[in-house]
């Protein structure tokens, strides 16, 4: 990293050697990312934790879903962008660029989804998001009736919920421990 060679504040170095089973889940992350995220190293001083977080994450954003790979990962991002994380914005931020083959999509929601050119549909459903994020426990029937009215199962509401729970603990947890984004994100599919 030519920003910090630390990944967070804490001193927490990785197992050392990491286990057969998640030195191989690394190397496939170099294999397909050309990097291993920094937030799997910050959780690999403990292993359990790190499975525990990389099963959630799996589950939550590569696992079939009524949502897309794409929808989920703007969720990330304007979860991400309420909270202020730079972790997530960066990181999540170049997989909707990726997603989406376009680089303004990608900034627009990073600053403010509102402005970006989206579906009345992926605009219901960041709107239902960052009305968690801001204030979940004031979610009513009638935020939940109108993701149905613009076609999202229940079963998706779900997945909405979920991925926008997730990414407000993720956020929280690297902020608070300052943890750096890998250089290489920054300049992804611009």
């Amino acid at each position: 990293m030519s920003s910090s060679s630390k990944i967070t504040a804490l001193d927490l170095p990785m197992v050392n050697p990491l286990p057969k089973d998640t030195q191989k889940y690394f190397d496939i992350c170099r294999d397909k990312l050309g990097m291993v995220p920094n937030v799997l190293q910050a959780y690999a001083f403990d292993i359990a934790k790190l499975d525990a977080f990389t099963g959630m994450y799996n589950e939550l954003m590569l696992a079939g879903s009524g949502l897309s790979k794409l929808d989920r990962e703007m969720i990330a991002v304007t979860v991400s962008s309420i909270n202020k994380c730079f972790y997530c914005l960066t990181a999540h931020g170049a997989a909707v660029r990726k997603l989406s083959g376009d680089p303004q999509l990608g900034e627009m929601i990073a600053m403010n989804y509102k402005v970006a050119p989206l579906s009345i549909k992926q605009r219901a459903m960041l709107q239902f998001a960052e009305k968690i994020t801001k204030g979940s426990a004031d979610i009513q029937e009638a935020d939940r009736q109108s993701l149905r009215d613009v076609g999202f199962s229940d079963r998706d509401i779900w997945d909405i919920a979920n991925v926008t729970g997730f990414f407000n603990m993720t956020n929280r947890v690297s902020s608070a421990v300052d943890m750096r984004p890998n250089d290489e994100y920054h300049a992804q599919n611009r």
